[in-house]
């Protein structure tokens, strides 16, 4: 199974590099069935895998000039406070046995995936629906400035509990509150994935025993991931991609479902 497993570490980073995200809602279920890690040190290492991914994915954005700063601060700092108070106290409340039903007990792990399905299928939907047009408009008022900060928020406390990216939930809100262009979204995004990712991680790992040569092992692979499907983002179109990976996506949101409770 393991060779699997890091078969699917570089589809994790194909996908960042060709549709800019997606790939970090692989990353949990990769770890958890296909390397057998528990729910919640796979959080805590995915967080770290989807980080380093995303500055390797970042840096052509960069060098392309298609990152606004500005933006990555106001979507990112609510995010980073949200991760951070996440990890390090809502995450130590939720109790090893959270509720049963009947005689199904829902350990900790097993409700951690359970949110992670849920988001799954949220993001799948997103993936799988088309594209709303993007407004011409360029001027962004006060009110979705703040509901792109509001978001952030979201998106951080999502993060801080799964250890998934967000870029699902990061580039619309860029692109229809902030009136960003779309390549400069998914650079942007990238960027705001990175810091959430990485200061998650480095704030919440005391305690936790890592695997450091495993976690980077895996993190090289995505990273090499991120390299090919950064060169085939310019040779295949990644929006006719995108549905397709979105269904994907939804298959394994329904299997965790059914394998976590009925299996």
């Amino acid at each position: 199974m393991e060779i699997f497993g890091y078969i699917a570490s570089v589809l994790i980073g194909v996908s960042l590099g060709l549709i800019g995200g997606g790939g970090s809602i692989l990353t949990v279920p990769v770890l958890v069935y296909l390397f057998g890690i528990d729910a919640l040190l796979a959080t805590e290492y995915s967080l770290f895998i989807v980080g380093i991914s995303s500055v390797a994915g970042s840096m052509a954005y960069f060098k392309k000039r298609l990152v606004n700063l500005k933006i990555a601060v106001v979507f990112g700092i609510p995010s980073v406070i949200s991760i951070f108070l996440t990890r390090n106290y809502l995450l130590p409340l939720i109790p090893e046995k959270v509720f049963r039903i009947n005689d199904l007990m829902i350990t900790k792990d097993i409700f951690l995936l359970l949110i992670f399905a849920g988001l799954m299928m949220v993001a799948s939907y997103k993936m799988i629906r088309k594209d709303v047009q993007q407004p011409d408009e360029k001027q962004e008022n006060k009110n979705n400035t703040l509901l792109a900060a509001g978001e952030g928020s979201v998106v951080g406390v999502l993060t801080g509990l799964v250890g998934a990216g967000g870029g699902f939930m990061i580039i619309p809100a860029l692109v229809n509150l902030l009136k960003t262009p779309m390549k400069v979204a998914i650079g942007t995004s990238l960027v705001i994935i990175s810091l959430n990712s990485l200061i998650g991680f480095f704030s919440s790992i005391q305690g936790t025993l890592i695997n450091w040569r495993f976690l980077l092992s895996v993190s090289a692979i995505a990273v090499v991931g991120i390299i090919i499907g950064s060169y085939l983002s310019k040779k295949i179109d990644g929006k006719k991609l995108k549905p397709a990976f979105g269904w994907f996506i939804l298959v394994m949101g329904i299997y965790i479902i059914i394998k976590e409770i009925f299996l």
